[in-house]
């Protein structure tokens, strides 16, 4: 019996915005795989087997996958967003490359889903609108030294920028030197968008000025937007303002 890996996102929470791609393959499914609160999101029922895991096991989950497909099971490992992006689709190929190698004919399909930079730039206009960089602020797989390195050059470059992971219980001081670089990089007032639980009931968009932003201002829940130099801001009297990067460049 031939078994498959599917590596799905599951968008940035409402599910109205999970591809229906992803929801046929969750439908094919014999086992889930992923972490604990997005497996949550997936309805049980007769003939599926949940597999929650707690954080930072990535690898392990991985494994887990790839061997029940190679006994048969047909598992789709679920991430938030779009797998590929900080997710888990990464972290299933480096299994592949590094462990048995029956795991390389395994049948592996990326799915691909809404990623929540998307979703918070679609909220409140398009400050995505022209070149952009996403930055995972998390420093537990990769020196500080590095983040504040790409930091300063995507702010030398005029990048608007998306930042993932800005500040959690056991990095609470993270975000606050990643906004100290960047206020030093760019001197400037444009727009920091922080947009929290981003499509769900509860989404909050707060857009700061970059020189009065504080580091409690996000959490693990909240995806922080950066405008680059030109980023406008349109004032309106009676709903939330739209922010947008031109699409060209003068010069």
């Amino acid at each position: 019996m031939n078994g498959s890996v599917v590596i799905a996102g599951l968008g940035p929470g409402n599910d109205a915005l999970v591809t229906p791609e992803v929801s046929d393959a969750l439908a094919r499914a014999t086992d889930i795989v992923g972490y604990i609160p997005y497996v949550a999101r997936i309805a049980e029922r007769p003939g599926l087997t949940l597999h929650p895991s707690d954080n930072r096991v990535e690898l392990d989950r991985s494994r887990h996958a790839l061997d029940m497909a190679s006994a048969g099971k047909h598992v789709v490992v679920v991430s938030s967003g779009d797998p590929g992006v900080f997710a888990m689709a990464a972290a299933v190929l480096e299994a592949v490359e590094h462990g048995d190698p029956a795991w390389r004919d395994v049948d592996i399909q990326i799915l691909p889903g809404i990623t929540a930079m998307l979703a918070a730039a679609a909220a409140c206009g398009a400050p995505l609108g022209h070149d952009f960089c996403a930055i995972n602020l998390s420093d537990n797989m990769k020196p500080w030294e590095l983040i504040e390195k790409r930091l300063r050059l995507a702010a030398e470059a005029d990048f608007a920028m998306a930042f993932y992971n800005p500040r959690s219980k056991s990095r609470p001081e993270g975000f606050g030197k990643a906004v100290k670089a960047l206020q030093d990089a760019c001197g400037d007032d444009r727009p920091m968008i922080f947009a929290r639980n981003v499509s769900r009931p509860d989404q909050t968009i707060k857009i700061v000025p970059l020189t009065e932003v504080t580091e409690d201002m996000a959490d693990m829940r909240t995806v922080v937007l950066l405008g680059n130099s030109q980023t406008r801001v349109i004032e309106r009297c009676n709903a939330a303002p739209l922010i947008y990067t031109p699409r060209s460049v003068e010069g």
